[in-house]
């Protein structure tokens, strides 16, 4: 289940397209900058990373379904880890070569939204040997409480 494997597709279209100004409009400056410039919130900052509420995380964007509760794990890297998106194709994952390294980024599949990186092989037992990194600032959560059926 490598997810590198997926590096040589062609991405999907965005379904939730805007114009540069009409996400200024949606976002705060901080959301629109990690969201449609990828960037990267602090470490230890984001309102998720401890999180332990059970429910779903959206992209803060567009609102599309990511990541379930269950999936995440204490990583101890600052940022609310995963270790598997939500089935069929949540998110975009893009080899980024910045920063004079290889990571590969991960998007939402719907509108395109910087969420954060996908890292493999670090040993930290999950079941899919993966560590989707991602800024609290690209989510929102849902817990199952509110959930509607």
């Amino acid at each position: 289940m490598g997810s590198f494997s997926r590096e040589q597709r062609t991405e999907p279209e965005p379904k939730v397209v805007k114009t540069d100004a009409e996400w200024r409009e949606q976002l705060s400056p901080q959301e629109y900058q990690v969201l449609r410039q990828a960037g990267t919130e602090r470490p230890f900052t984001g309102e998720y990373t401890d999180s332990r509420t059970v429910g779903v995380y959206r992209c803060r964007a567009c609102g599309a379904e990511l990541f379930r509760s269950e999936t995440k794990f204490e990583s101890h890297c600052g940022w609310p880890s995963f270790f598997t998106p939500l089935a069929g194709d949540t998110v975009i994952e893009r080899v980024d070569n910045s920063l004079g390294m290889r990571r590969v980024e991960v998007l939402c599949a719907a509108c395109h939204s910087h969420l954060g990186h996908v890292f493999e092989g670090e040993g930290y037992g999950t079941p899919t040997d993966l560590r989707y990194c991602i800024n609290s600032i690209s989510l929102t959560l849902s817990p199952d409480s509110e959930a509607t059926s």
